[in-house]
C-alpha cells in the first residue's frame, strides 16, 4: 500500500489535475480524492481520512485557512495540511501556521518540491524554508519590529518532563531550521537518534511539529 494517502483541494481543476498527474507518479503516493471548496474539503478529509491535505487558500465558500482550522480541530482527524498558494504574503503564511498547518508552499514550486514536500509532512515532519522559518520566528515571538503585531503577554510554559540537555541541542539545531540529517551529521550521532529526540522533545513541549515547537521555543526563551 502507499504510504502517503493525499488529498487535493483547489477551485481550480487543471491546478488539481497538475497535481494528481505529478504526485501520482510517485509509487509511495496515492492521491485520494478531491474538493474544489473548503467546504468540501471538511466533507472530504472526514470521509477519506487523508495524511496530507494540498489545500489552496483562496476559495469559494470557504477558504483554505478556515477549512484547515477545522479539520486540524476535528479530534478523529489525523491529516496533515500544506498550504499551496500562489502568493507568498505574511498574512497568508502566519495565519495557515496558526491554524495548525504543517508546510507552507507556492504553487510556482517546483514538482520535485511538491513531491518532497508532500513526503516531508506524511512522515509528520514540517516544511519552512529557513528564510520562512525566520519570517515565523519574528510574528510569532513578538521580534519582527513593525512586522510583528505587539507580543501579548506570555504564560510559562509548564512541561510534564523537562528536556534532557541532548533535547535543548536538537531543538536548538531544529529552530536553525536544520533537517534530521544535517542534525545527525552535527552531533555525530545517527538520524534514527535525532528523529526520537525530535518526538520526544514535541511530546514535551506539546506540540504538533516542528514549526509549533520553534515557536514555543522562541516565544519561552529555550533556545
Amino acid at each position: 500500500m502507499p504510504d502517503v494517502r493525499v488529498l487535493l483541494v483547489d477551485d481550480h481543476a487543471m491546478m488539481r489535475a497538475g497535481f494528481r498527474t505529478i504526485l501520482s507518479l510517485e509509487d509511495d503516493i496515492e492521491v485520494v480524492g478531491e474538493a474544489s471548496t473548503g467546504v468540501e474539503a471538511i466533507a472530504a478529509a472526514a470521509r477519506l481520512r487523508p495524511d496530507v491535505i494540498c489545500m489552496d487558500v483562496q476559495m469559494p465558500d470557504m477558504d483554505g485557512l478556515e477549512a484547515t482550522r477545522r479539520i486540524i480541530a476535528d479530534p478523529e482527524s489525523d491529516a496533515a495540511v500544506l498550504i499551496v498558494t500562489t502568493f507568498d504574503r505574511d498574512d497568508y503564511l502566519f495565519d495557515a501556521l496558526g491554524a495548525g498547518a504543517s508546510g507552507f508552499l507556492l504553487k510556482n514550486a517546483g514538482p520535485e518540491e511538491l513531491v518532497g514536500a508532500v513526503r516531508v509532512i506524511g512522515a509528520g515532519d514540517a516544511l519552512l524554508a529557513p528564510e520562512v522559518t525566520r519570517r515565523v520566528i519574528s510574528r510569532f515571538a513578538g521580534r519582527g519590529g513593525d512586522v510583528a503585531p505587539p507580543s501579548p503577554a506570555v504564560e510559562p510554559l509548564v512541561l510534564a518532563e523537562p528536556l534532557t540537555d541532548r533535547e535543548a541541542e536538537v531543538l536548538k539545531l531544529v529552530a536553525e531550521a536544520l533537517s534530521n540529517a544535517e542534525i545527525a551529521a552535527r552531533l555525530f550521532i545517527g538520524e534514527a537518534t535525532v528523529k526520537t529526540h525530535v518526538s520526544n522533545v514535541l511530546q514535551k513541549l506539546g506540540a504538533r511539529d516542528r514549526v509549533q515547537a520553534v515557536v514555543l521555543a522562541h516565544r519561552h526563551g529555550l533556545t
